[in-house]
């Protein structure tokens, strides 16, 4: 499975007004921390970083086939939902490393990452494969700074194991993970771990200057180079532009439907008043056919109508009905 990372350079003339809008994406670039999704996708594209981060994310040295590859689509046909994950790399032993930073608590982490984990494995057979053992092992990570299941806990590593013998484990080679950098357990774990979990959050010269590991200087000079490049603050301003031309197409697509919506109703509304206004006309006309044929007297007629005996000869007479006094 190769991955492959294209990196497009434009072209940009900037104008004293988009010049301010760019030194504002730099600027919002500078306040970010690695837990924010678009820091870590740029930071995660060298090699190093990402070899780096996963090493200490799952205790335990890897060293990556070639650099990874960022804000990956994953789509198995072009009906269907795509996956888009935020960095995927294989190491030397051809086990494929996915992680993700997950800032908000979407209640939803568990599922979305079996959607994603789907996704990954149909992408690893090519068409035609009838050998389920070449699939490679795949590890997926989430990182979050909040407790997905408030165990308390750093780490949470989940494989596929028999509910009736729990020391058995299915074997599937795919197993996920998902780190708290809120964790309580650090007598569980390496300083450089801890150190890591505070970096992540709070992704400072002072934070990084603390911890002893090389590693973590190794992101944390990447990070510096991210945040001081031109490039990454003009793909920081296009992003943002896509997504506002998202929301507004969102929106647009919303007030469109709520009118469609609102006609259909209006429609259904219509014709339910239509049939209303015909079920209580075919009534109205009844009663004065009872009345013509002598089968109901003009009193009790227009007690069943609400109205006077005065009114309802008026309106016999101009709908053509007879009627009799006695």
């Amino acid at each position: 499975m190769a991955y492959k990372v294209t990196m497009e350079k434009t072209a940009v003339t900037a104008t004293p007004a988009s010049q301010m809008t760019i030194q504002k994406a730099k600027s919002k670039l500078a306040r970010m921390n690695l837990i924010d999704q678009f820091l870590f996708d740029q930071v995660m594209e060298y090699q190093d970083a990402f070899q780096a981060a996963v090493s200490i994310l799952v205790s335990k040295e890897i060293v990556l086939l070639n650099k990874a590859q960022t804000e990956k689509e994953f789509r198995v046909s072009p009906e269907l939902r795509q996956a888009r994950l935020d960095s995927v790399a294989m190491d030397k032993s051809h086990v494929v490393y996915m992680v993700e930073t997950q800032k908000r608590n979407t209640k939803n982490l568990s599922r979305r990452s079996r959607f994603y984990q789907g996704h990954v494995d149909v992408s690893l057979l090519a068409p035609g494969t009838v050998n389920f053992n070449s699939m490679k092992d795949v590890c997926q990570i989430m990182v979050t700074p909040f407790d997905v299941f408030d165990r308390g806990l750093y780490r949470y590593t989940f494989k596929g194991v028999c509910v009736e013998c729990p020391d058995l484990e299915i074997g599937d080679g795919a197993w996920r993970v998902f780190i708290n950098t809120k964790g309580k357990n650090s007598h569980e774990f390496t300083q450089e771990f801890l150190d890591f979990m505070e970096y992540i959050t709070k992704t400072t010269d002072t934070r990084a200057g603390r911890s002893e590991s090389e590693k973590i200087k190794t992101i944390h000079r990447r990070v510096k180079e991210v945040k001081n490049s031109e490039i990454t603050g003009l793909k920081l301003l296009r992003k943002w532009e896509e997504m506002t031309l998202e929301r507004e197409e969102a929106r647009a697509k919303g007030m469109r439907e709520g009118r469609r919506e609102g006609r259909r109703k209006g429609r259904e509304e219509g014709r339910e008043e239509g049939r209303e206004e015909g079920r209580e006309e075919g009534r109205i006309l009844e009663i004065y056919s009872m009345v013509q044929d002598g089968d109901l007297s003009l009193e009790r007629a227009a007690k069943r109508l609400g109205i006077t005996t005065l009114v309802l000869k008026d309106r016999l007479t101009a709908s053509g009905y007879k009627y009799s006094e006695m």
